[in-house]
């Protein structure tokens, strides 16, 4: 099981690698992912996850604090919405588009009232 974890933790990292470069990709629920299986499956990837200089910082400030930087709490804005731009360019059905816009506002509440370091 232990290996099962620890392949899920790197693809996690993989994903979350991705998210930095494609906007509509989030990044840091993918870290928190991978710190989470790495916990399970092996205390020096886990380490290595958590002192790294860039994945590092976002996964401790939510562990210690619950907290989301501001930058982050932008771009994470920003990515919200373009994907609702592009469900409208794509002409997506209008219950579609509410569904969407519910979820999307949930998030960005849920996004923005999480404290900042």
């Amino acid at each position: 099981m232990r290996a099962i974890w620890f392949i899920s933790g790197w693809i996690c990292i993989g994903i979350a690698v991705l998210g930095v470069v494609l906007p509509l990709l989030p990044t840091v629920p993918f870290l928190l992912l991978a710190a989470l299986c790495f916990a399970k499956s092996s205390d020096v990837a886990h380490q290595w996850l958590i002192n790294h200089k860039t994945l590092g910082p976002p996964i401790l400030d939510w562990q210690q604090t619950g907290s989301i930087r501001r930058p982050a709490k932008i771009l994470a804005s920003i990515g919200i919405v373009a994907a609702f731009i592009v469900s409208l360019a794509l002409n997506i059905v209008w219950w579609a588009l509410t569904l969407q816009v519910i979820v999307l506002i949930c998030v960005s509440l849920f996004i923005w009232t999480r404290p900042e370091v």
